[in-house]
């Protein structure tokens, strides 16, 4: 967890006023800034409660804007349960503490983003498919067992299940060349969603595609 923190959050003293802290946030493009007080996290103040303020030249101690509000995650938790937690809670930043609530850093949404795209492999070169089908039926491993049947690996997949309940299984591939794997895949039956890879084989798998299923519908 604490690879992800960045060094771009500054933080607040108590005797900071609500002015300063709009300035700190405006400066660094941040919705909410951590309050500390020796090492110890006290509160994460947000942009929205400054604007109320009546007077922003008002010590942050005195507004009672440190007393509730305090969303923090712990150093040993994982990486998805930060992204959970700032999902959320619309978070910009979120503390990491440790047990004894010591402040360590916070994450913000950038770097938040910066692990998701490490870990999904969007630099390396490769392709990607996407796959429908019915909850029941989805087995990452007999899909990656079909990719590798033609030679293919599965850098990273992603899984999302739509409003009306199938899911959508992204995966990205080493390979931008998908003609084979696309064709194992349909001949067990998998639903192909959309491809993206060789343009020209791409071109090649879809019109054939399109030619089996109008074949299967007349």
């Amino acid at each position: 967890m604490t690879r992800l923190i960045s060094p771009l959050v500054p933080t607040l003293l108590p005797t900071d006023t609500g002015s300063k802290a709009m300035e700190l946030m405006e400066e660094n493009k941040l919705t909410e800034l951590p309050v500390v007080v020796d090492e110890m996290f006290v509160a994460l103040v947000k942009e929205d409660d400054l604007i109320d303020m009546d007077d922003p030249e008002t010590a942050l101690q005195d507004t009672g804007l440190l007393l509730t509000y305090k969303p923090a995650i712990p150093a040993s938790a994982h990486p998805y349960e930060a992204l959970r937690l700032m999902t959320q809670m619309e978070l910009d930043v979120l503390p990491i503490v440790t047990f004894e609530q010591k402040y360590i850093g916070a994450i913000t949404g950038a770097t938040m983003l910066k692990y998701i795209a490490d870990g999904s492999s969007i630099e390396v070169a490769g392709g990607i498919i996407v796959l429908e089908m019915e909850a029941r039926n989805y087995s990452l491993y007999e899909i990656a067992r079909i990719c590798e049947n033609e030679d293919v690996t599965i850098m990273n997949s992603q899984v999302y299940t739509t409003p009306e309940g199938t899911m959508e299984v992204t995966i990205k591939t080493n390979r931008t060349a998908l003609e084979a794997v696309v064709s194992s895949l349909e001949r067990h039956d998998y639903r192909i969603k959309e491809v993206f890879g060789d343009q020209k084989n791409m071109e090649d798998v879809m019109g054939k595609y399109n030619l089996l299923m109008n074949y299967l519908n007349m």
